[in-house]
C-alpha cells in the first residue's frame, strides 16, 4: 500500500515533507519562513508579527514610547514663544488679558482678576504661558529643555502634560491664597514642578541625588533672595510637581494607571480647593 503525497497547502502541486512548527500545516521551499527552530508558514509569522506589534514599548512609569520623546516639551516652548511674541507685538493689552491678577482691579471700565467671578479663572492657566522680559523667558526655557525634555521620555506625553499643567496650576493656585495684590506671570511654578519630579525619580531609579539637589537648591536660594520673583508660585509648584511624581514613580505594577491618574485628579482637586479658599478670602 503506498503512502498518499504530502502537498503544500498553499501549492497543492508541489509535494514536500516539511511542516510549519507552529501550525504543523505543510509547507514548501518557496513558503518556508526561517525560525528560531525550524520552519514556519507565511500565516503563522505574520501573526506572530502582529502580536509583536500590539505589545507595544513602555516608558519608566507606563507611558507610550513615542517616535519623537520631547514634542510636548517642543510643543510647551513654543507656545510660551509665542505668547511672548504678542506681548511685544500688543503691548501691555496682552498682558492685561492673561496675567493672573487675583483682586478686582478695574481696567478700562471693567472688573478683571480671578475675584471677578469664574469667568477671569482662565487667569490661573493663561499667566503660566506668558512672559515680559527677554531674560526671563530665555532662563525659563532653557530650563524647560534642560529639564523637561529627558522627563518627557520617562513620563510619555500624557503623563508628562499633566505634570507640567498640574504643576503651573498649583503654582497660580498659592499665588492667589498668599499674595493676591500682585500681578503674577511665568512658567517657572510649572519648571520648578519638573525639577522636583525629577527629584522623585532620581530618587525612585537610585541615581546620584546630588545634580539635582545642588540645581533645586540653586533655584530655591535665588527664589527667595532675588527681587519681584513670586517664591509663592515656584512653591505651590514644587509641591504639585512632586506629588504628582510620587504617584507616577511609586505606582504599583499592577494599579499603576489607577494609582497615577487618581493622584493627579487628587492634586487637581487640592488645587481647586485652595483657589476657592483664596477668592473667597478675597471677597469676603
Amino acid at each position: 500500500m503506498e503512502d498518499q503525497a504530502v502537498c503544500c497547502y498553499l501549492h497543492p502541486d508541489r509535494e514536500t515533507g516539511i511542516r510549519c512548527t507552529r501550525c504543523e500545516r505543510p509547507i514548501c521551499p518557496e513558503c518556508m519562513v526561517s525560525a528560531s527552530v525550524g520552519f514556519q508558514c507565511p500565516e503563522c509569522v505574520r501573526e506572530g508579527n502582529a502580536s509583536a506589534r500590539r505589545v507595544r514599548p513602555r516608558t519608566v512609569a507606563g507611558g507610550s514610547v513615542a517616535r519623537d520623546p520631547h514634542l510636548v516639551t517642543k510643543i510647551l516652548i513654543g507656545l510660551n514663544l509665542a505668547v511672548f511674541l504678542a506681548v511685544k507685538a500688543f503691548g501691555n493689552q496682552v498682558v492685561t488679558d492673561l496675567g493672573l491678577y487675583g483682586l478686582c482691579s478695574k481696567y478700562a471700565s471693567q472688573c478683571i482678576g480671578v475675584a471677578a467671578g469664574p469667568d477671569q479663572w482662565y487667569r490661573l492657566v493663561s499667566a503660566v504661558f506668558l512672559h515680559e522680559q527677554v531674560a526671563h523667558i530665555a532662563f525659563n526655557m532653557l530650563a524647560l529643555w534642560w529639564v523637561g525634555a529627558p522627563l518627557e521620555g520617562l513620563l510619555g506625553r500624557t503623563r508628562y502634560f499633566a505634570l507640567y499643567m498640574l504643576s503651573g496650576l498649583g503654582g497660580s493656585a498659592l499665588v492667589l491664597l498668599l499674595a493676591p495684590s500682585s500681578l503674577t506671570l511665568g512658567a517657572s511654578g510649572a519648571i520648578f514642578g519638573l525639577f522636583g519630579a525629577t527629584a522623585v525619580f532620581v530618587r525612585r531609579m537610585r541615581y546620584d541625588m546630588r545634580p539635582v539637589l545642588i540645581l533645586l537648591a540653586l533655584n530655591l536660594f535665588f527664589t527667595f533672595t532675588w527681587s519681584n520673583i513670586s517664591w509663592q508660585g515656584h512653591i505651590g509648584g514644587l509641591v504639585a510637581g512632586s506629588l504628582i511624581a510620587v504617584g507616577m514613580a511609586y505606582a504599583p505594577q499592577e494599579r499603576r494607571a489607577l494609582v497615577q491618574w487618581g493622584t493627579c485628579a487628587a492634586v487637581f482637586v487640592v488645587t481647586l480647593v485652595v483657589t476657592w479658599i483664596g477668592v473667597t478670602q478675597i471677597t469676603g
